[in-house]
Protein backbone atom coordinates (compact mmCIF):
# COMPACT_ATOMS: atom_id res chain seq x y z
CA UNK A 1 0.00 0.00 0.00
CA UNK A 2 3.01 2.29 0.56
CA UNK A 3 3.95 2.58 -3.14
CA UNK A 4 0.46 3.62 -4.35
CA UNK A 5 0.39 6.31 -1.65
CA UNK A 6 3.74 7.65 -2.87
CA UNK A 7 2.49 7.55 -6.47
CA UNK A 8 -0.65 9.47 -5.56
CA UNK A 9 1.43 12.03 -3.67
CA UNK A 10 3.44 12.61 -6.86
CA UNK A 11 0.18 12.90 -8.83
CA UNK A 12 -1.07 15.49 -6.33
CA UNK A 13 2.13 17.49 -6.85
CA UNK A 14 1.54 17.43 -10.62
CA UNK A 15 -1.99 18.75 -10.07
CA UNK A 16 -0.55 21.49 -7.87
CA UNK A 17 1.86 22.44 -10.66
CA UNK A 18 -1.01 22.75 -13.14
CA UNK A 19 -2.96 24.83 -10.61
CA UNK A 20 0.04 27.15 -10.29
CA UNK A 21 0.09 27.61 -14.08
CA UNK A 22 -3.61 28.44 -14.01
CA UNK A 23 -3.09 31.02 -11.27
CA UNK A 24 -0.23 32.51 -13.31
CA UNK A 25 -2.79 33.20 -16.08
CA UNK A 26 -1.10 30.98 -18.66
CA UNK A 27 -3.05 30.28 -21.85
CA UNK A 28 -5.27 27.21 -22.08
CA UNK A 29 -2.98 25.75 -24.76
CA UNK A 30 0.02 26.02 -22.43
CA UNK A 31 -1.89 24.36 -19.61
CA UNK A 32 -3.18 21.56 -21.86
CA UNK A 33 0.26 20.80 -23.33
CA UNK A 34 1.78 20.81 -19.85
CA UNK A 35 -0.89 18.41 -18.59
CA UNK A 36 -0.33 16.17 -21.59
CA UNK A 37 3.44 16.09 -21.09
CA UNK A 38 3.19 15.46 -17.37
CA UNK A 39 0.66 12.67 -17.98
CA UNK A 40 2.93 10.95 -20.50
CA UNK A 41 5.93 11.21 -18.16
CA UNK A 42 4.05 10.01 -15.07
CA UNK A 43 2.35 7.15 -16.94
CA UNK A 44 5.65 6.03 -18.47
CA UNK A 45 7.30 6.12 -15.03
CA UNK A 46 4.54 3.94 -13.55
CA UNK A 47 4.94 1.39 -16.35
CA UNK A 48 8.75 1.41 -16.18
CA UNK A 49 8.88 1.01 -12.38
CA UNK A 50 5.99 -1.40 -11.79
CA UNK A 51 5.16 -2.93 -15.19
CA UNK A 52 1.85 -3.19 -17.07
CA UNK A 53 -0.95 -4.68 -15.00
CA UNK A 54 0.95 -4.66 -11.70
CA UNK A 55 -1.01 -4.31 -8.47
CA UNK A 56 0.76 -1.07 -7.57
CA UNK A 57 0.08 0.54 -10.94
CA UNK A 58 -3.54 -0.62 -11.04
CA UNK A 59 -4.25 0.67 -7.55
CA UNK A 60 -2.69 4.02 -8.43
CA UNK A 61 -4.64 4.30 -11.68
CA UNK A 62 -7.86 3.45 -9.87
CA UNK A 63 -7.58 6.71 -7.93
CA UNK A 64 -6.05 8.72 -10.77
CA UNK A 65 -9.08 7.73 -12.83
CA UNK A 66 -11.32 9.58 -10.36
CA UNK A 67 -9.97 12.82 -11.83
CA UNK A 68 -10.10 11.64 -15.46
CA UNK A 69 -13.48 9.92 -15.35
CA UNK A 70 -14.89 12.70 -13.18
CA UNK A 71 -13.89 15.34 -15.72
CA UNK A 72 -15.35 13.42 -18.67
CA UNK A 73 -18.58 12.89 -16.67
CA UNK A 74 -18.83 16.62 -15.97
CA UNK A 75 -18.42 17.31 -19.68
CA UNK A 76 -21.18 14.85 -20.52
CA UNK A 77 -23.33 16.52 -17.85
CA UNK A 78 -23.32 19.85 -19.69
CA UNK A 79 -23.74 18.49 -23.25
CA UNK A 80 -27.54 18.42 -23.43
CA UNK A 81 -28.20 21.76 -21.64
CA UNK A 82 -25.54 23.44 -23.77
CA UNK A 83 -26.94 22.14 -27.07
CA UNK A 84 -30.53 22.90 -26.09
CA UNK A 85 -30.14 26.54 -25.02
CA UNK A 86 -27.47 27.38 -27.62
CA UNK A 87 -29.48 26.21 -30.63
CA UNK A 88 -32.70 27.84 -29.37
CA UNK A 89 -30.81 31.07 -28.69
CA UNK A 90 -29.09 31.02 -32.09
CA UNK A 91 -32.37 30.60 -33.98
CA UNK A 92 -34.12 33.33 -31.99
CA UNK A 93 -31.31 35.82 -32.55
CA UNK A 94 -30.91 35.11 -36.25
CA UNK A 95 -34.69 34.98 -36.76
CA UNK A 96 -34.07 33.22 -40.07
CA UNK A 97 -35.66 29.78 -39.90
CA UNK A 98 -35.01 29.28 -43.62
CA UNK A 99 -31.26 28.99 -43.02
CA UNK A 100 -31.74 25.87 -40.86
CA UNK A 101 -32.08 23.63 -43.91
CA UNK A 102 -28.99 25.11 -45.57
CA UNK A 103 -27.04 24.86 -42.31
CA UNK A 104 -27.86 21.24 -41.52
CA UNK A 105 -27.61 20.20 -45.17
CA UNK A 106 -24.18 21.79 -45.56
CA UNK A 107 -22.81 20.21 -42.39
CA UNK A 108 -24.16 16.72 -43.11
CA UNK A 109 -23.01 16.93 -46.73
CA UNK A 110 -19.45 17.85 -45.71
CA UNK A 111 -19.34 15.11 -43.08
CA UNK A 112 -20.46 12.45 -45.56
CA UNK A 113 -18.19 13.70 -48.37
CA UNK A 114 -15.11 13.74 -46.13
CA UNK A 115 -16.01 10.26 -44.85
CA UNK A 116 -16.05 8.96 -48.44
CA UNK A 117 -12.60 10.47 -49.06
CA UNK A 118 -11.41 9.04 -45.73
CA UNK A 119 -12.47 5.57 -46.90
CA UNK A 120 -10.46 6.07 -50.09
CA UNK A 121 -7.47 7.11 -47.97
CA UNK A 122 -7.96 3.90 -45.95
CA UNK A 123 -7.79 1.83 -49.14
CA UNK A 124 -4.66 3.70 -50.22
CA UNK A 125 -2.65 3.33 -46.99
CA UNK A 126 -3.66 -0.32 -46.53
CA UNK A 127 -2.33 -1.21 -49.97
CA UNK A 128 0.70 1.06 -49.53
CA UNK A 129 1.74 -0.75 -46.35
CA UNK A 130 0.68 -4.18 -47.65
CA UNK A 131 -1.66 -4.84 -44.72
CA UNK A 132 -3.23 -8.29 -44.57
CA UNK A 133 -5.18 -10.23 -41.96
CA UNK A 134 -3.17 -13.35 -42.88
CA UNK A 135 -0.11 -12.16 -41.01
CA UNK A 136 -1.84 -11.55 -37.66
CA UNK A 137 -1.87 -14.33 -35.07
CA UNK A 138 -5.24 -15.12 -33.52
CA UNK A 139 -4.76 -15.68 -29.81
CA UNK A 140 -7.40 -16.53 -27.24
CA UNK A 141 -8.21 -12.88 -26.66
CA UNK A 142 -8.66 -12.14 -30.37
CA UNK A 143 -10.83 -15.24 -30.90
CA UNK A 144 -13.03 -14.29 -27.94
CA UNK A 145 -13.47 -10.79 -29.34
CA UNK A 146 -14.31 -12.21 -32.77
CA UNK A 147 -16.99 -14.47 -31.28
CA UNK A 148 -18.47 -11.52 -29.40
CA UNK A 149 -18.62 -9.48 -32.61
CA UNK A 150 -20.46 -12.27 -34.43
CA UNK A 151 -22.99 -12.39 -31.59
CA UNK A 152 -23.42 -8.62 -31.76
CA UNK A 153 -23.96 -8.79 -35.51
CA UNK A 154 -27.02 -11.01 -34.96
CA UNK A 155 -28.60 -8.17 -33.00
CA UNK A 156 -27.87 -5.66 -35.77
CA UNK A 157 -29.25 -7.72 -38.63
CA UNK A 158 -32.82 -6.60 -38.00
CA UNK A 159 -31.93 -2.87 -37.94
CA UNK A 160 -32.63 -1.25 -41.31
CA UNK A 161 -31.38 2.08 -42.62
CA UNK A 162 -34.93 3.44 -42.23
CA UNK A 163 -34.89 2.38 -38.56
CA UNK A 164 -31.62 4.26 -38.07
CA UNK A 165 -33.08 7.48 -39.51
CA UNK A 166 -36.29 7.07 -37.50
CA UNK A 167 -34.26 6.83 -34.30
CA UNK A 168 -33.06 10.41 -34.78
CA UNK A 169 -36.50 11.86 -34.03
CA UNK A 170 -37.29 12.93 -30.42
CA UNK A 171 -40.28 10.81 -29.49
CA UNK A 172 -39.67 11.70 -25.84
CA UNK A 173 -37.49 14.83 -25.55
CA UNK A 174 -37.20 14.50 -21.77
CA UNK A 175 -35.77 11.01 -22.10
CA UNK A 176 -33.37 12.24 -24.80
CA UNK A 177 -32.24 15.10 -22.56
CA UNK A 178 -31.26 12.37 -20.11
CA UNK A 179 -29.25 10.66 -22.88
CA UNK A 180 -31.33 7.49 -22.84
CA UNK A 181 -30.49 6.50 -26.46
CA UNK A 182 -27.39 6.45 -28.64
CA UNK A 183 -29.08 9.03 -30.89
CA UNK A 184 -30.23 11.29 -28.04
CA UNK A 185 -27.80 14.05 -29.06
CA UNK A 186 -29.30 14.40 -32.55
CA UNK A 187 -32.80 14.12 -31.08
CA UNK A 188 -32.08 17.05 -28.74
CA UNK A 189 -30.74 19.07 -31.69
CA UNK A 190 -33.98 18.47 -33.60
CA UNK A 191 -36.10 19.27 -30.52
CA UNK A 192 -34.17 22.50 -29.90
CA UNK A 193 -34.60 23.52 -33.54
CA UNK A 194 -38.38 23.04 -33.28
CA UNK A 195 -38.52 25.05 -30.04
CA UNK A 196 -36.45 27.83 -31.62
CA UNK A 197 -38.67 28.00 -34.70
CA UNK A 198 -41.76 28.01 -32.44
CA UNK A 199 -40.23 30.86 -30.43
CA UNK A 200 -39.64 32.93 -33.60
CA UNK A 201 -43.21 32.25 -34.75
CA UNK A 202 -44.65 33.37 -31.39
CA UNK A 203 -42.47 36.50 -31.43
CA UNK A 204 -43.85 37.49 -34.82
CA UNK A 205 -47.47 37.00 -33.74
CA UNK A 206 -47.14 38.36 -30.18
CA UNK A 207 -44.03 40.55 -29.81
CA UNK A 208 -44.41 40.98 -26.03
CA UNK A 209 -44.34 37.24 -25.45
CA UNK A 210 -41.42 36.98 -27.85
CA UNK A 211 -39.41 39.51 -25.82
CA UNK A 212 -40.13 37.59 -22.61
CA UNK A 213 -39.12 34.27 -24.17
CA UNK A 214 -35.93 35.76 -25.61
CA UNK A 215 -35.08 37.16 -22.18
CA UNK A 216 -35.64 33.74 -20.61
CA UNK A 217 -33.35 32.10 -23.17
CA UNK A 218 -30.67 34.78 -22.58
CA UNK A 219 -30.71 34.06 -18.84
CA UNK A 220 -30.53 30.29 -19.48
CA UNK A 221 -27.62 30.78 -21.90
CA UNK A 222 -25.70 32.90 -19.37
CA UNK A 223 -26.11 30.26 -16.68
CA UNK A 224 -25.12 27.37 -18.97
CA UNK A 225 -22.13 29.26 -20.38
CA UNK A 226 -20.90 29.99 -16.87
CA UNK A 227 -21.28 26.31 -16.05
CA UNK A 228 -19.34 25.40 -19.22
CA UNK A 229 -16.49 27.77 -18.31
CA UNK A 230 -16.32 26.24 -14.82
CA UNK A 231 -16.00 22.72 -16.24
CA UNK A 232 -13.60 23.66 -19.05
CA UNK A 233 -11.23 25.23 -16.52
CA UNK A 234 -10.60 21.65 -15.31
CA UNK A 235 -9.38 20.49 -18.74
CA UNK A 236 -5.62 20.37 -17.93
CA UNK A 237 -6.28 18.17 -14.87
CA UNK A 238 -8.51 15.84 -16.87
CA UNK A 239 -5.89 15.46 -19.60
CA UNK A 240 -3.18 14.78 -17.00
CA UNK A 241 -5.22 11.91 -15.51
CA UNK A 242 -6.42 10.48 -18.82
CA UNK A 243 -2.95 10.49 -20.40
CA UNK A 244 -1.44 8.88 -17.30
CA UNK A 245 -3.92 6.01 -17.56
CA UNK A 246 -3.37 5.55 -21.31
CA UNK A 247 0.43 5.45 -21.13
CA UNK A 248 0.65 3.37 -17.96
CA UNK A 249 -1.80 0.79 -19.34
CA UNK A 250 -0.34 0.43 -22.85
CA UNK A 251 1.31 -2.91 -23.66
CA UNK A 252 4.46 -2.14 -25.62
CA UNK A 253 4.90 -5.71 -26.91
CA UNK A 254 1.39 -5.72 -28.43
CA UNK A 255 2.06 -2.38 -30.09
CA UNK A 256 5.34 -3.61 -31.60
CA UNK A 257 3.66 -6.78 -32.90
CA UNK A 258 1.11 -4.75 -34.86
CA UNK A 259 3.35 -1.75 -35.47
CA UNK A 260 2.74 -1.86 -39.22
CA UNK A 261 -1.01 -1.36 -38.76
CA UNK A 262 -0.47 1.36 -36.14
CA UNK A 263 1.86 3.32 -38.43
CA UNK A 264 -0.46 2.85 -41.44
CA UNK A 265 -3.42 4.05 -39.36
CA UNK A 266 -1.68 7.22 -38.26
CA UNK A 267 -0.42 7.92 -41.76
CA UNK A 268 -4.03 7.67 -42.92
CA UNK A 269 -5.26 9.89 -40.09
CA UNK A 270 -2.57 12.46 -40.94
CA UNK A 271 -3.72 12.48 -44.58
CA UNK A 272 -7.31 13.08 -43.44
CA UNK A 273 -6.16 16.04 -41.34
CA UNK A 274 -4.33 17.41 -44.40
CA UNK A 275 -7.58 17.00 -46.37
CA UNK A 276 -9.46 19.01 -43.72
CA UNK A 277 -6.87 21.79 -43.79
CA UNK A 278 -6.94 21.91 -47.61
CA UNK A 279 -10.74 22.26 -47.55
CA UNK A 280 -10.44 25.11 -45.07
CA UNK A 281 -7.80 26.85 -47.18
CA UNK A 282 -9.93 26.43 -50.32
CA UNK A 283 -12.76 28.25 -48.49
CA UNK A 284 -10.57 31.16 -47.42
CA UNK A 285 -9.83 29.98 -43.85
CA UNK A 286 -6.20 30.04 -42.71
CA UNK A 287 -5.38 26.39 -41.94
CA UNK A 288 -2.42 27.23 -39.66
CA UNK A 289 -4.38 29.70 -37.52
CA UNK A 290 -7.32 27.28 -37.42
CA UNK A 291 -5.12 24.38 -36.28
CA UNK A 292 -3.48 26.47 -33.57
CA UNK A 293 -6.87 27.45 -32.16
CA UNK A 294 -8.39 23.95 -32.13
CA UNK A 295 -5.32 22.04 -30.94
CA UNK A 296 -6.38 21.94 -27.24
CA UNK A 297 -9.70 20.40 -28.29
CA UNK A 298 -7.98 17.78 -30.44
CA UNK A 299 -5.60 16.91 -27.60
CA UNK A 300 -8.53 16.28 -25.27
CA UNK A 301 -10.30 14.19 -27.90
CA UNK A 302 -7.05 12.24 -28.35
CA UNK A 303 -6.63 11.48 -24.66
CA UNK A 304 -10.30 10.87 -23.78
CA UNK A 305 -11.28 8.82 -26.89
CA UNK A 306 -14.76 10.34 -26.59
CA UNK A 307 -16.30 12.38 -29.42
CA UNK A 308 -19.44 12.95 -27.35
CA UNK A 309 -17.44 14.05 -24.31
CA UNK A 310 -15.60 16.58 -26.48
CA UNK A 311 -18.81 18.31 -27.65
CA UNK A 312 -18.66 21.17 -25.06
CA UNK A 313 -15.02 21.96 -25.91
CA UNK A 314 -15.84 21.65 -29.61
CA UNK A 315 -18.69 24.18 -29.43
CA UNK A 316 -16.75 26.54 -27.16
CA UNK A 317 -13.73 26.57 -29.49
CA UNK A 318 -15.83 27.10 -32.62
CA UNK A 319 -17.70 30.06 -31.14
CA UNK A 320 -14.98 31.76 -29.07
CA UNK A 321 -11.84 30.94 -31.07
CA UNK A 322 -12.92 30.30 -34.64
CA UNK A 323 -15.76 32.83 -34.67
CA UNK A 324 -18.28 30.38 -36.14
CA UNK A 325 -22.00 31.01 -35.75
CA UNK A 326 -23.61 29.39 -32.73
CA UNK A 327 -26.01 27.43 -34.90
CA UNK A 328 -23.26 25.94 -37.07
CA UNK A 329 -21.09 25.22 -34.02
CA UNK A 330 -23.81 23.31 -32.19
CA UNK A 331 -25.12 21.46 -35.25
CA UNK A 332 -21.67 20.37 -36.44
CA UNK A 333 -20.45 19.30 -32.98
CA UNK A 334 -23.62 17.30 -32.36
CA UNK A 335 -23.90 15.71 -35.81
CA UNK A 336 -20.16 15.07 -36.01
CA UNK A 337 -20.25 13.02 -32.81
CA UNK A 338 -22.90 10.67 -34.13
CA UNK A 339 -22.57 10.46 -37.92
CA UNK A 340 -19.98 10.79 -40.68
CA UNK A 341 -17.02 10.18 -38.40
CA UNK A 342 -13.97 10.35 -40.66
CA UNK A 343 -11.71 8.22 -38.47
CA UNK A 344 -14.05 5.65 -36.93
CA UNK A 345 -16.59 5.29 -39.73
CA UNK A 346 -14.43 6.19 -42.73
CA UNK A 347 -10.78 5.16 -42.42
CA UNK A 348 -10.99 2.21 -40.03
CA UNK A 349 -13.68 0.05 -41.72
CA UNK A 350 -12.04 0.60 -45.11
CA UNK A 351 -8.64 -0.51 -43.80
CA UNK A 352 -10.15 -3.63 -42.23
CA UNK A 353 -12.01 -4.51 -45.42
CA UNK A 354 -8.83 -4.21 -47.50
CA UNK A 355 -6.93 -6.36 -44.99
CA UNK A 356 -9.57 -9.08 -44.96
CA UNK A 357 -10.34 -9.04 -48.70
CA UNK A 358 -7.45 -11.35 -49.76
CA UNK A 359 -8.52 -13.97 -47.19
CA UNK A 360 -11.87 -14.38 -49.00
CA UNK A 361 -10.47 -14.26 -52.55
CA UNK A 362 -11.12 -10.58 -53.31
CA UNK A 363 -8.54 -8.39 -55.01
CA UNK A 364 -8.28 -5.26 -52.79
CA UNK A 365 -7.19 -3.20 -55.81
CA UNK A 366 -10.21 -4.14 -57.92
CA UNK A 367 -12.01 -0.86 -58.90
CA UNK A 368 -15.43 -2.44 -58.43
CA UNK A 369 -14.56 -3.54 -54.89
CA UNK A 370 -13.15 -0.11 -54.02
CA UNK A 371 -16.22 1.75 -55.32
CA UNK A 372 -18.65 -0.52 -53.50
CA UNK A 373 -16.58 -0.25 -50.31
CA UNK A 374 -16.60 3.57 -50.41
CA UNK A 375 -20.36 3.64 -51.06
CA UNK A 376 -21.12 1.26 -48.18
CA UNK A 377 -18.80 3.11 -45.80
CA UNK A 378 -20.40 6.47 -46.63
CA UNK A 379 -23.97 5.22 -46.26
CA UNK A 380 -23.31 3.27 -43.06
CA UNK A 381 -21.51 6.23 -41.47
CA UNK A 382 -24.79 8.14 -41.61
CA UNK A 383 -26.59 5.50 -39.58
CA UNK A 384 -24.02 4.34 -37.05
CA UNK A 385 -25.61 6.39 -34.29
CA UNK A 386 -28.89 4.51 -34.71
CA UNK A 387 -27.27 1.34 -33.38
CA UNK A 388 -24.80 2.73 -30.87
CA UNK A 389 -22.06 4.37 -32.96
CA UNK A 390 -18.31 3.80 -32.86
CA UNK A 391 -15.64 2.14 -34.97
CA UNK A 392 -16.68 -1.39 -33.97
CA UNK A 393 -20.23 -0.90 -35.20
CA UNK A 394 -19.00 0.73 -38.38
CA UNK A 395 -16.72 -2.25 -39.04
CA UNK A 396 -19.54 -4.72 -38.34
CA UNK A 397 -21.90 -3.04 -40.78
CA UNK A 398 -19.33 -2.63 -43.57
CA UNK A 399 -17.87 -6.14 -43.31
CA UNK A 400 -21.27 -7.80 -43.14
CA UNK A 401 -22.49 -5.76 -46.14
CA UNK A 402 -19.47 -7.02 -48.10
CA UNK A 403 -20.07 -10.63 -46.96
CA UNK A 404 -16.76 -10.71 -45.11
CA UNK A 405 -16.12 -12.55 -41.81
CA UNK A 406 -16.75 -10.01 -39.05
CA UNK A 407 -14.84 -12.10 -36.50
CA UNK A 408 -11.56 -10.95 -38.09
CA UNK A 409 -12.33 -7.44 -36.81
CA UNK A 410 -11.28 -8.76 -33.41
CA UNK A 411 -7.68 -9.21 -34.55
CA UNK A 412 -6.71 -5.69 -33.50
CA UNK A 413 -8.14 -5.67 -29.98
CA UNK A 414 -4.71 -5.31 -28.34
CA UNK A 415 -3.97 -1.98 -30.06
CA UNK A 416 -7.56 -0.72 -30.26
CA UNK A 417 -7.12 2.01 -27.60
CA UNK A 418 -3.97 3.36 -29.25
CA UNK A 419 -5.47 3.82 -32.71
CA UNK A 420 -8.82 4.92 -31.27
CA UNK A 421 -7.11 7.99 -29.79
CA UNK A 422 -6.11 9.26 -33.21
CA UNK A 423 -9.44 8.31 -34.77
CA UNK A 424 -11.36 10.32 -32.16
CA UNK A 425 -9.24 13.43 -32.72
CA UNK A 426 -9.85 13.17 -36.48
CA UNK A 427 -13.60 12.70 -35.91
CA UNK A 428 -13.75 15.88 -33.84
CA UNK A 429 -11.66 17.85 -36.32
CA UNK A 430 -13.98 16.72 -39.12
CA UNK A 431 -16.93 18.15 -37.19
CA UNK A 432 -15.16 21.48 -36.59
CA UNK A 433 -14.13 21.64 -40.24
CA UNK A 434 -17.75 21.11 -41.34
CA UNK A 435 -18.93 23.81 -38.93
CA UNK A 436 -16.27 26.30 -40.02
CA UNK A 437 -16.90 25.87 -43.74
CA UNK A 438 -20.69 26.00 -43.40
CA UNK A 439 -20.50 29.10 -41.20
CA UNK A 440 -18.27 30.72 -43.81
CA UNK A 441 -20.70 29.82 -46.61
CA UNK A 442 -23.68 31.32 -44.75
CA UNK A 443 -21.80 34.48 -43.75
CA UNK A 444 -22.12 33.84 -40.01
CA UNK A 445 -18.37 33.78 -39.23
CA UNK A 446 -16.94 36.59 -37.07
CA UNK A 447 -13.56 37.26 -38.72
CA UNK A 448 -12.40 39.45 -35.81
CA UNK A 449 -12.71 36.51 -33.38
CA UNK A 450 -10.84 34.21 -35.74
CA UNK A 451 -7.99 36.68 -36.29
CA UNK A 452 -7.37 37.60 -32.66
CA UNK A 453 -4.70 35.78 -30.68
CA UNK A 454 -5.52 33.54 -27.73
CA UNK A 455 -6.03 35.33 -24.42
CA UNK A 456 -4.84 34.08 -21.04
CA UNK A 457 -7.23 31.56 -19.56
CA UNK A 458 -8.00 33.66 -16.52
CA UNK A 459 -9.10 36.54 -18.74
CA UNK A 460 -11.29 34.25 -20.80
CA UNK A 461 -13.08 33.03 -17.72
CA UNK A 462 -13.82 36.57 -16.60
CA UNK A 463 -14.98 37.80 -19.99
Amino acid sequence: MLYPIINLAVFALLIALLFKLQKAKKTLSTQVFTGLGLGVAFGAALQFIYGVGSAEANETLEYVNIVGYGYVSLLKMIIMPLILVSIIGAIIKVKDTGSLGKMSGGIIGILLATTAVSALIGVFVSNLFGLSADGIVQGAREMARGAALETRLDGLASVSFADMITSFFPGNPFADLAGSRPTSTIAVVIFAAFVGVAGVTVARAEPELGVSFERFVDVAQSIVRTLVRMVLSLTPYGILALMTKVVAGSNVSDILTLLNFVVASYVGLALILVMHLCLLAFNGISPLRYFKKVLPVLLFAFTSRSSAGTIPLNIDAQVKRLGNGEGESNFSASFGATMGQNGCAGLYPAMLAVMIAPTVGINPLDPGFILSLIAIVTISSFGIAGIGGGATFAALIVLSALDMPVALAGLLISIEPLIDMGRTAVNVNGAMTAGSITSKWLGHTDSNVFEQDEEPEAELKNS
